[in-house]
């Protein structure tokens, strides 16, 4: 009885090896593949993003560019010389801009458009400041005042530009 039962093992074992290795060898082969599918369809998916995401960092590039206090002082003149009335419309300015290209927030990093973000609160601080100067006594005199800031500062575009060109970068 114990020679039949051996005989039976005996018999049974390369099979049980055999199936063992196929088994594993079928794992892999199927685990690669998923892994190769992945691969694919995520390499066809950034490609079809791709140019989205760049339209999104040019956008915001023209943003910034766009609401550059020595640009938007240039571009907005003073309606009269209240010089309230020229704050209010240089920050509405601004954030119609930002409206404008607020959709825009899902195609780049959060750490960029929290950058974008701090650029244009910064801008509208930097009016605010000028608007509040002794100096300024009419419009004219705070776009002066503003324009000294950005000379002797630069302005929060500039760290924002420089950083959508360093993530652009980082994309290729």
């Amino acid at each position: 009885m114990d020679s039949k039962l051996f005989d039976l093992l005996f018999a049974i074992l390369p099979a049980i090896i055999v199936g063992g290795v196929a088994y594993y060898f079928f794992a892999m082969h199927t685990k690669n593949e998923e892994g190769r599918r992945r691969f694919l369809l995520h390499k066809e998916n950034q490609t079809q993003s791709l140019p989205l995401r760049l339209q999104a960092y040019e956008r915001m590039s023209l943003f910034l560019e766009r609401i550059a206090p020595g640009k938007l002082l240039l571009r907005i003149t003073p309606i009269g010389d209240d010089k309230k009335a020229y704050e209010s419309l240089l920050i509405d300015t601004i954030e119609q801009e930002f409206e404008h290209n607020f959709t825009q927030q899902i195609y780049v990093s959060e750490e960029c458009w929290n950058i974008i973000k701090a650029a244009k609160n910064g801008t509208i601080a930097w009016v605010r400041k000028a608007t509040e100067q002794k100096e300024s006594t009419d419009a004219n005199a705070m776009r002066t005042e503003i324009l000294k800031i950005v000379i002797e500062k630069g302005t929060p575009s500039d760290l924002a530009l420089a950083f959508i060109k360093s993530e652009v970068g980082e994309l290729f």
